[in-house]
C-alpha cells in the first residue's frame, strides 16, 4: 500500500467516524430540538398533531381569557394571523396584553397550540430576536414610537 492509499484510509476512516459521531449525537438530542415559529408560519406550515415547537409573537389585545383552575387561553400574533394558545399554570409577572411572548408546547390543531412553557419579555424594549426578525420580514415591525401612540 502506498503513502496516497494509505492517507486517504485513514482520512476515510475518520470521516466515517465522525459521520456517526454526529448521527449519535443527533439522536440522542431529537427529543431536544424545538423549532420556533411565527403565527403565519404555523399557519402555513400547519405540523402534524403533538409536534413540540415554539411559538412567537405579541399577546393579542383582548384576547386573554382566564379558566378555572388556572388555565389562560390567549392569542398570539404577528399582526397577520393568530393562533390560540391554552395554558395551564402561572404566568410570568411581566405578562400581559400587546407585549411580546414566546410559548413553548405542543401543537392540537389548525390554529390551536397547548404550552407547558409561557416566556415573556422582560423589559420595555425586549422583544425575542426571532420575533422582532419575522415582523420586520413581513413589513408588520413597529418601532416603539409607533407601539407607545397605540
Amino acid at each position: 500500500m502506498t503513502r496516497k492509499h494509505r492517507r486517504l484510509a485513514i482520512i476515510s476512516a475518520a470521516g466515517f467516524i465522525l459521520a456517526i459521531a454526529v448521527g449519535l449525537i443527533l439522536f440522542a438530542l431529537r427529543d431536544s430540538i424545538v423549532f420556533f415559529y411565527g403565527p403565519t408560519e404555523l399557519t402555513e406550515k400547519a405540523p402534524p398533531r403533538g409536534t413540540r415547537l415554539r411559538v412567537g409573537g405579541v399577546v393579542k389585545r383582548g384576547s386573554l381569557a382566564y379558566g378555572g383552575s388556572s388555565t389562560v387561553v390567549f392569542a398570539v400574533t404577528d399582526l397577520k394571523h393568530d393562533i390560540k394558545i391554552s395554558y395551564t399554570g402561572l404566568l410570568p409577572d411581566l405578562f400581559r396584553e400587546g407585549q411580546g411572548v414566546v410559548a413553548e408546547g405542543t401543537v392540537e390543531g389548525p390554529g390551536l397550540f397547548h404550552a407547558d412553557t409561557v416566556l415573556a419579555k422582560h423589559d420595555e424594549r425586549y422583544m425575542p430576536k426571532d420575533v422582532a426578525d419575522k415582523l420586520k420580514q413581513q413589513g408588520t415591525w413597529r418601532n416603539e414610537k409607533s407601539a407607545r401612540a397605540q
